[in-house]
């Protein structure tokens, strides 16, 4: 298969957490998005969640504001945050689970399961001009709802295989490269993300069509130690071994 050019998109929210602990202006999430454009970051993520526990609506207007790049909005499928979303219009929005007492987004969204409460939102930010995707697990039936949906795009989530031991990912690898067939052949985007790191990334490069890969909490932790440009710089690097996956 011939090489394609895997993008990254940088999720900035933990940069947002550290600031939210002490109640401070600091650190500035949009110098740090900034930086990551700087170091070759393709996008920036945000997840503006209904709780507000790290990125708050001010960051998002900062950010439409300030970004060269893509601004990737996820968020649950709340009335709120669809009309904030449509005022803002970052240009993707990516669509995912929310619970409160998470730590972090567990597991794909039920399409096939909430079809009918997702057709209008999607269909009123598809018409708004915005990219839509779904985070799901690599589910056929799911890929399949958001095909009938008209979602042109897909973020599979790769936090299962990320969190298996390296000798038991084979299984979970093959529902992801299973999955990203599946949504090439219905003219689908495939994006993947979720616990990926410098040490597990290369597991999931036999996966086929990936276009982005939003990573965050990998990239800020490395950055605590290198600083965000490094990080950045050190995952786009890693990245380039991507050949395009196994069709």
């Amino acid at each position: 298969m011939q090489d394609r050019l895997l993008k990254l998109g940088v999720n900035v929210d933990h940069v947002a957490t550290l600031r939210q602990a002490r109640g401070t202006d600091y650190p500035d999430v949009v110098a740090a998005a900034l930086a990551c454009e700087a170091a070759g970051a393709h996008g920036i993520t945000v997840h503006l969640r209904e709780d507000r526990r790290h990125i708050q609506d001010r960051d998002v207007h900062a950010l439409r504001q300030a970004l060269r790049t893509r601004l990737n909005l996820e968020m649950a499928n709340s009335p709120e945050i669809i009309e904030i979303a449509l005022a803002i219009h970052p240009d993707e929005v990516c669509l995912v689970p929310e619970k409160r007492a998470e730590l972090t987004t567990e597991g794909g969204l039920d399409v096939a399961g909430t079809i009918e409460a997702l057709r209008g939102p999607v269909d009123r930010l598809n018409a708004a001009g915005i990219l839509v995707s779904m985070f799901i697990d690599p589910d056929p039936d799911q890929i399949a709802a958001c095909a009938a949906i008209e979602a042109p795009c897909i973020e599979l989530h790769t936090g299962t295989f990320c969190d298996l031991p390296a000798d038991a990912r084979a299984s979970e690898l093959e529902r992801l490269m299973r999955g990203a067939r599946q949504a090439h052949v219905l003219g689908i985007q495939v994006n993947a993300g979720h616990g990926l790191n410098l040490e597990n990334l290369s597991g999931i490069f036999d996966v086929p069509f990936m276009d982005t890969l939003n990573i965050g909490h990998s990239i800020v932790s490395h950055a605590v130690m290198v600083g965000m440009q490094s990080a950045v710089q050190a995952m786009l690097e890693a990245m380039t071994a991507y050949q395009g996956g196994t069709p």
